[in-house]
């Protein structure tokens, strides 16, 4: 019988690591372009190069590393580690036909998000202006630029690595007609209304990042994509109410289009999407 992946890395790591630690490899894994993350438990930090390059083997990457913590503050820098391979670990990952370039040891990339950017490719319209708050190299602006193709995407980025990368993703996708990258606070560079679609993509404290979605939005209103991590029993019932408690402050009113679940971020804890139309 032909073996899975993981049983070929269980088997691989089988003949240098004793057997009753074997139960303790990740099942789990993120392949970014050349590119294996991994969270690897500290009863096997020892083996770390082993299994490292077990992984790397089998996954067909040049380089492993070891996520050792969660995304981190404003400029959602990765917490991760070299554990086998080549330290040069910029990469090219191809996903639904976009190319994003990037490096994971600087640069977030959640393939846990694969369907929500596959659903943005879908949801513009050619005659819109978009404004994406918090674009990080293009995750959900380049599917929209190619397959929606509005008339205008403002993508803000205030990581100075991540907005290296956007712009070149932009050239390398062939979608610098419609993308235009702003660098800096969104608070502060993003175009005010002007948008007949805002994308709230940012997961920490990010109600308060509502303001600048209505502000952007055009007068007669638009939709905005709202991210937040909430417990699974308030669901849609928190995120709406921060949205609604803005819509109070700037006189408008608040339709809740959709509530899609991306992911589970942590027990009784989902990162969910809700699509609200804003309207006078």
């Amino acid at each position: 019988m032909r073996q899975t992946p993981f049983e070929k890395i269980k088997t691989i790591v089988s003949l240098e690591v004793p057997s009753e630690l074997l139960e303790f490899l990740p099942v789990k894994w993120e392949k970014i372009g050349s590119v294996a993350i991994i969270s690897l438990p500290d009863d096997l930090k020892q083996y770390q190069r082993i299994i490292g390059k077990a992984y790397a083997k089998v996954l067909g990457c040049s380089s492993t590393l070891n996520d050792v913590g969660n995304i981190s503050g404003l400029y959602r820098k990765p917490s991760v580690e070299l554990i086998f391979g080549s330290k040069k670990t910029e990469t090219i990952h191809r996903e639904n036909g976009i190319r994003y370039r990037l490096d994971p040891q600087r640069i977030m990339f959640s393939s846990g998000n694969l369907a929500e950017r596959q659903r943005m490719a879908t949801v513009s319209h050619p005659h819109e202006t978009v404004v994406d708050l918090f674009a990080g190299v293009g995750y959900f602006t380049l599917p929209m630029a190619v397959y929606s193709t509005p008339k205008k995407i403002f993508a803000c980025e205030i990581n100075s690595v991540a907005f290296r990368y956007l712009c070149e993703n932009v050239v390398l996708n062939h979608v610098s007609s419609i993308v235009e990258p702003l660098f800096g606070d969104n608070r502060l560079v993003a175009p005010k209304d002007c948008a007949n679609r805002v994308i709230l993509g940012y997961l920490h404290d990010s109600e308060q990042y509502l303001p600048v979605a209505f502000e952007c939005l055009q007068g007669m209103g638009g939709v905005i994509h709202y991210h937040h991590l909430v417990p699974i029993e308030l669901i849609p019932e928190k995120p709406l109410s921060h949205i609604k408690q803005i819509a109070i402050r700037y006189n408008r009113s608040v339709d809740l289009l959709k509530t899609q679940v991306i992911k589970s971020y942590a027990p009784g804890i989902d990162h969910v999407v809700l699509d609200v139309r804003v309207s006078e």
